[in-house]
């Protein structure tokens, strides 16, 4: 992420994305250095081991994978697919060509296709198998192509002197890493802060994409990644990450706790959301608090119709695309979760998450070999399982059968 799209990096919205941990639809923030704590390993599996695998509609995660499978085809076979797990896309284009000859409405002929070209590993994080899994979804606003009247908060473009920086492109000790800034007298300065941009540090750039009406929604909007704006003048457009000003992240519910405004089993997307609305004058300075910055690009085409845009620059496709760790896990990868996820009801009990899905995104919260962002889909019941999702799972990664990983076995 830089993201092409929702959720880039995204510090999802998800209680932890304002806490600790969701990712933005996610928005690109620099990945921190991999840690001694964080440490992949995995273990070999049996599909019969994979806790509710034969009750599952593969179908439909056949089609998740097929998105993915139509930007791995377009790769050079000896190009890198991220992550620690070895192997080149040529790897995976077999399965990739033997997926395309499948109807994702056959969901038995789906599982028996991966069956019959992966196998499961379970991953674990230095023996523990078990990680935080929360949710994201694509946020919709209400904005206007001009600035009147309600619609005064401007969504910004890339501006055109914004350089990021991959710097493992330098140094492979810093594979994964990268910053953002702008060049100043021939150095690399870093870019105004959220607070410098709102007050006015790009103002007469004409930067401005769209204006919506509530800087709340925009906050959000830049942790979620990207999202739909309604138009004044008619229609639906998706807007979509296009970069950050590589400030760092600061998830503002620690913010909130921290001044007593709640407590930290409180804090989720809804309860920020009321707390910012609920205290006008107070919000922009919390909001500010919050140096990341984001710009965005109008998402237009027949592309755009599938879904929001994730981090592999496919669609993504709800409750089937999920954002990793990509420092540990490549873009396109089935994955088995085993989680629970809250009702749209939120009155209602937890319900078990046990589904087939593929690694699509990423989010600057996203940390750890076991951890994940499951994407919800757009709209009001997405956002309420994906505000309040914040659970404990574990997964499965599933590899080709012919890939040798056998150095990562634990």
């Amino acid at each position: 992420m830089p993201r092409a799209g929702l959720a880039a990096w995204t510090a999802l919205l998800c209680t932890l994305v304002f806490f600790a941990a969701c990712a933005p639809l996610k928005v690109p923030e620099p990945p921190p250095t991999v840690t001694r704590a964080d440490s992949l390993r995995l273990r070999a599996a049996a599909f019969d081991e994979l806790p509710g695998w034969g009750a599952d509609r593969h179908g439909d995660a056949l089609q998740a994978y097929l998105r993915s499978c139509d930007k791995l085809l377009r790769r050079q076979s000896g190009a890198a697919l991220g992550g620690v797990i070895p192997g080149t896309a040529g790897a995976w284009r077999g399965a990739c060509e033997a997926a395309g000859a499948r109807d994702i409405r056959d969901h038995q002929a789906a599982r028996y296709f991966f069956e019959d070209w992966f196998r499961p590993y379970a991953v674990l994080n230095n023996g523990r198998e078990a990680g935080l899994f929360t949710g994201y979804f694509e946020p919709e606003l209400q904005g206007s192509l001009t600035p009147a009247g309600k619609y005064d908060i401007a969504l910004y473009r890339r501006p055109d002197d914004l350089v990021t920086v991959s710097l493992g492109r330098f140094r492979e000790a810093f594979a994964g890493e990268r910053i953002a800034g702008r060049v100043v007298g021939g150095a690399l300065q870093p870019y105004p802060s959220r607070a410098e941009i709102d007050a006015g540090a790009l103002k007469g750039q004409s930067l401005e994409l769209v204006w919506v009406d509530s800087a709340v929604d925009a906050f959000f909007l830049h942790i979620q990644g990207s999202g739909r704006v309604r138009l004044e003048e008619g229609g639906a457009r998706r807007i979509a990450y296009a970069a950050s000003n590589g400030q760092p992240y600061l998830a503002i519910g620690r913010s909130l706790v921290k001044r007593g405004a709640m407590a930290v089993e409180e804090v989720t997307m809804q309860s920020i959301r009321a707390w910012l609305e609920d205290n006008p004058a107070e919000a922009p300075a919390l909001m500010r608090e919050n140096n990341s910055y984001v710009f965005f690009r109008w998402l237009d085409g027949k592309s755009a119709d599938l879904g929001p845009e994730g981090a592999q620059g496919v669609p993504l496709l709800a409750g089937r695309s999920l954002a990793v760790d990509r420092r540990f896990i490549p873009l396109g990868a089935p994955i088995w979760l085993d989680a629970h996820a809250p009702n749209s009801d939120p009155t209602a009990a937890d319900q078990p998450l046990r589904r087939l899905m593929v690694s699509q995104d990423t989010g600057g919260a996203i940390r750890g070999p076991v951890r994940g962002d499951v994407f919800w889909g757009t709209g009001r019941d997405a956002g309420e399982i994906a505000g309040r999702m914040k659970h404990q799972g574990r997964y499965w990664l599933l590899l080709p059968r012919d890939l040798d990983v056998q150095a990562l076995i634990n």
